[in-house]
């Protein structure tokens, strides 16, 4: 298989404030990757990610990015314009804090060093076990500080806190995988509120080294309305995430659909069976290797209990970890269905309560639904 035939990430959801767009948004030029002095970025690197805008509500401060592997249009094109977070990043003028489970791309590594080089103060957290990899070292050789979580448990995030203003989050590791060959979401949330809750969350890991269970200050800002949207900010494990999602499950009404890379979790799954016979409609969709091979998956035990759960039909990895309650709630970021996620992992769980946002969800779960095979 050809990488460019996986180059597409689309923009499901454009929420934009009244106005001319800030310049950190796509702009819908051509841009090409240059090298950074020191830096030698690879072949696949070079190649820029199109994307393809849809506007959907009006609104202010966040927008919604769902990779595409599938979209035949990737085959056509050379370049495209450059990732919205590579160009948030160079349009940084005080701060980036980056907590990365991985990174591979070298359009963020470029960022990274050209915003450190600038008077920008960089910082990176990361999971011990990805960061021998080039881009990582990369990062250290030019003098940006990073640190790793040192521990057993996996720091999992995924996400980039700008200027104390913006955050961005979801399931996409920033890699060339993650990009160009999963399904995945990416969630740009502008406000100061969740951007302190982020940074504390962060300075909790790479000021006072404390990971996973080593709970340190609560989230400054839990509830936030965004727009006249409810956001609610949770982190694993600090705020027992699983019992969280169990009373969302628990409270829903008319439907549940669920994409998830990975689901092990016995609490979770005996409530959406629950609900399921209390004749809710329950749909999901799971990564077929994961589903296949990982111990305690919850596949057969939805299919057995009647349920339309079914295994992805992409050659990448189905690498989403999304629910959508009654065509009303989302939840989104880093947090597989796990114990491990549950208990060890520092995640990240963002929910949102729109019916405009979870449309478009909702639209993104058929598209991998129809691909899919029970």
């Amino acid at each position: 298989m050809k990488p460019s035939a996986y180059l597409l990430i689309c923009l499901g959801l454009a929420l934009q404030a009244c106005g001319p767009l800030p310049k950190s948004q796509p702009s819908g030029r051509i841009a090409t990757a240059t090298a950074v002095e020191g830096v030698t970025p690879s072949t696949s690197s070079l190649q820029k990610t199109p994307l393809h805008v849809g506007r959907g509500v009006d609104g202010g401060r966040f927008q919604l990015y769902f990779t595409d592997p599938s979209d035949p249009a990737a085959d056509q094109l050379d370049g495209g314009p450059d990732l919205p977070l590579v160009e948030a990043i160079e349009n940084a003028v005080m701060s980036v804090d980056a907590a990365l489970y991985s990174l591979t791309l070298y359009s963020v590594r470029r960022a990274l060093i050209q915003a450190d080089r600038r008077g920008v103060r960089v910082r990176v957290v990361m999971e011990s076990d990805n960061m021998e990899q080039a881009d990582p070292q990369a990062l250290k050789d030019a003098g940006i500080p990073m640190i790793g979580d040192r521990r057993e448990g996996l720091m999992h995030n995924k996400f980039v806190v700008i200027d104390g203003m913006e955050v961005w989050t979801g399931s996409m590791n920033l890699t060339d995988a993650g990009t160009y060959f999963d399904r995945n979401n990416l969630i740009r949330l502008r406000s100061p509120e969740i951007a302190e809750d982020y940074e504390a969350e962060f300075e909790e890991m790479f000021l006072h080294d404390h990971f996973g269970p080593d709970v340190s200050d609560p989230t400054p800002h839990p509830h936030v309305t965004m727009d006249g949207m409810p956001v609610e900010i949770y982190y694993s494990p600090d705020d027992h995430p699983e019992s969280i999602l169990q009373d969302l499950l628990q409270g829903a009404q008319t439907s549940i659909y669920f994409l998830a890379y990975s689901f092990t979790s016995d609490p979770l799954s005996r409530v959406i069976r629950q609900r399921a016979e209390s004749g809710v409609t329950v749909a999901g969709v799971m990564d077929a290797n994961q589903a296949r091979t990982n111990m305690g998956a919850e596949y057969d035990m939805f299919r057995s209990a009647g349920l339309d759960v079914r295994l992805d039909g992409e050659d990448g990895l189905m690498h989403n970890k999304v629910l959508i309650i009654d065509g009303q709630t989302v939840v989104l970021g880093s947090y597989n269905f796990t114990a491990s996620a549950a208990r060890y992992n520092d995640e990240n769980i963002v929910v949102l309560h729109s019916p405009q946002v979870a449309a478009q969800y909702v639209r993104e779960f058929r598209r991998i639904q129809d691909a899919a095979q029970p």
